[in-house]
């Protein structure tokens, strides 16, 4: 019998959860006001906590990044808007870390106090904590789809290296009907979608050269334009 009290975390394919919040930045409207966007929702356990401090900081040096890349940051925790407010202040007038300095976080974050976006999110993991989000960040398409979702313990930082990295593999994949290889990079070759059929397999090996290669009938690489 499932347990209806327990979060539901939304799966890959399946709309984002819509929602109005409060944020530093406003009001917002999701999904209304970002329609034709990407957007990267992610949450932490707390304002004025250490490891959140260094993500926070990470992502607003990297804002512009994902802007270039038509994806909006939008930030979570179950605390109040001041305590949200207060904390920004103090990274940008106190906290210098790496070279990192004077960063002021421009993207918005919300203030859940009823836990009522983290709980539609799957934010809240009773076996963490019951009062604090855990590090979960979701990838959500133009569309309003959820595209990718990673989860991060308490403890332990993001690698905003690999969230990058991933939203432009999806979006390589989506615009050229590709799929990209482990630890794909940006200019690495990309596969080629298996063929559907057995004359399909033979045409596909025997036509590669210099258009694509293949290490097999099932496993075919080409450069992108």
């Amino acid at each position: 019998m499932n347990d209806e009290s327990k979060p539901r975390i939304p799966l890959i394919g399946e709309k984002a959860p819509a929602f109005k919040a409060v944020t530093t930045q406003g009001e917002i409207h999701f999904p209304e006001d970002y329609k034709g966007k990407w957007v990267i929702l992610f949450s932490h356990p707390a304002d004025f906590t250490p490891v959140c401090t260094t993500e926070f900081m990470t992502f607003a040096k990297m804002e512009e990044e994902f802007k270039a890349l038509n994806c909006s940051l939008i930030g979570l925790s179950i605390d109040s808007h001041f305590s949200h407010i207060a904390w920004l202040r103090t990274i940008k007038e106190k906290i210098a870390w790496k070279d990192m300095r004077n960063i002021e976080v421009k993207f918005p974050v919300i203030a859940d106090l009823t836990m009522e976006v983290a709980k539609s999110f799957g934010m809240v993991q009773p076996a963490a904590s019951n009062t604090q989000a855990v590090r979960a960040v979701f990838f959500i398409d133009p569309a309003g789809v959820i595209r990718a979702m990673i989860y991060y313990p308490l403890s332990n930082g993001r690698n905003f290296d690999e969230i990058k990295r991933l939203l432009v593999a999806m979006q390589t994949s989506d615009k050229h009907q590709v799929a990209t290889p482990a630890d794909w990079r940006p200019g690495d070759k990309v596969i080629i979608p298996p063929p559907g059929s057995c004359g399909q397999a033979k045409d596909r090996v025997e036509g590669a050269g210099s258009a694509y290669e293949c290490l097999d009938w099932f496993l075919c690489f080409k450069k992108l334009p």
